[in-house]
């Protein structure tokens, strides 16, 4: 009789299972379901930051972050946290204020190098903002015409961009050309390279008004630059630059570079072009004037810039001069400290900077030369009496 029973309730319990097994196994697909599905991202950053921090939040955990990041992904950071800027500045080699020529940089935005680097790394080129740029027609009205363009289009890629790649030197030749066909600009390539020479400040090209033509070229740099000139002006087209009309070196970080389509960098050289219709090829209507200027280049070969220390020296002629050292000139609205170029913006050292380098060479290739001294017991003796037979 118990084993009946029994059986009956084990057949009740088969049954009552028999019912509950899609639900079960319903529950059971729904586990599995969630079990693959992907965790949100968020959860996995969260967890790569703990394993990388180690769960310390203070500056050392955030300095084992940065330090799995690459150049790229760290401009991305920065670019989303402004106060990085600042931080930056902090994890420089002990000892970077001696170091440093320009002194001790400030945190201001844009106020030394190293800070304009990381701010231009951290402005992305624009998309799309590549348009080609036309052959460029040279057809100068008389032979002497011709070489006016030539050596002007020359001093500006060896003064601009003598020390940058070929490629970075063809940016800077098809930023003049670019311009000579721009309507905002002059319609040759003297009047292009030499604007706003004639006034203390505002030359477009730094080295029309700090002195720099006062040195001479080098000759293997010159002739290069040439090359790239002649190039330019038989129809060659930077095709990585465009209808490019501005440029910088990526040690600044000028006002109006957010107000122009960032198109590439090349080498040191970040190029821009105008925004909307104006860089747009067909933009670039203006006719070439075949004259070129006579270019006085005795008068532009005298720094006429403000000292960067205080009040502007005054020449003998009556125009501002600058003392051996940094001066400042305004570019395209933006005041730039510069420096008397002899080769790419290098600056020239003075005769009292030469002679302290001189004497500090000799120091060290011979040094005073300290005598051993005499053992115990023994009595010194001139280098004279040296060899000298005993009385």
């Amino acid at each position: 009789m118990m084993i009946a029973i029994d059986w009956i309730r084990v057949k009740r319990q088969g049954r009552r299972i028999a019912a509950a097994a899609p639900a079960m196994l319903a529950a059971l697909g729904v586990a599995m379901a969630a079990s693959s599905t992907p965790r949100p991202a968020v959860d996995l950053t969260a967890e790569a930051v703990a394993r990388a921090t180690r769960g310390d939040l203070t500056d050392v955990g955030l300095a084992a972050m940065r330090a799995r990041l690459d150049p790229s992904q760290l401009a991305i950071a920065i670019r989303h946290d402004p106060n990085a800027r600042e931080a930056e500045l902090y994890g420089l080699t002990p000892g970077w204020e001696s170091l440093t020529l320009a002194g001790k940089p400030s945190l201001d935005l844009g106020a030394n190098g190293l800070d304009a680097q990381r701010m231009n790394a951290a402005m992305p080129a624009a998309n799309g903002a590549l348009r080609p740029a036309l052959p460029f027609v040279f057809k100068a009205a008389t032979e002497a015409d011709r070489r006016r363009a030539v050596r002007c289009l020359t001093q500006g890629v060896y003064y601009e961009a003598a020390l940058e790649s070929t490629e970075g030197q063809e940016g800077v030749a098809q930023v003049i050309l670019n311009r000579v066909r721009d309507p905002n600009y002059p319609n040759s390539i003297c009047g292009v390279v030499f604007e706003g020479a004639e006034r203390n400040t505002g030359c477009q090209f730094s080295f029309t008004c700090d002195g720099a033509l006062s040195q001479a070229p080098v000759d293997w740099a010159w002739r290069r630059a040439a090359s790239v000139a002649e190039r330019a002006l038989a129809g060659h087209v930077a095709a990585k630059v465009g209808t490019a009309t501005h440029y910088h070196a990526d040690y600044v970080h000028p006002w109006w570079s957010p107000t122009l389509a960032k198109i590439t960098q090349i080498g040191a050289h970040i190029f821009y072009r105008w925004k909307g219709v104006y860089g747009e090829t067909a933009a670039f209507n203006q006719r070439y004037a075949t004259h070129e200027p006579v270019i006085d280049e005795a008068r532009f070969a005298r720094p006429r810039l403000i000292v960067a220390s205080g009040d502007p020296a005054v020449a003998a002629d009556g125009s501002a001069a600058t003392a051996p050292g940094l001066k400042t000139v305004e570019i395209n609205g933006q005041t730039r400290v510069v420096g008397v170029a002899s080769l790419g913006g290098r600056r020239v050292a003075t005769s009292d900077e030469i002679a302290a380098i001189n004497a500090r060479l000799r120091a060290f290739e011979a040094p005073a030369v300290t005598p051993a001294p005499a053992p115990a017991g023994v009595t010194t003796m001139d280098v004279e009496e040296v060899g000298k037979p005993a009385a």
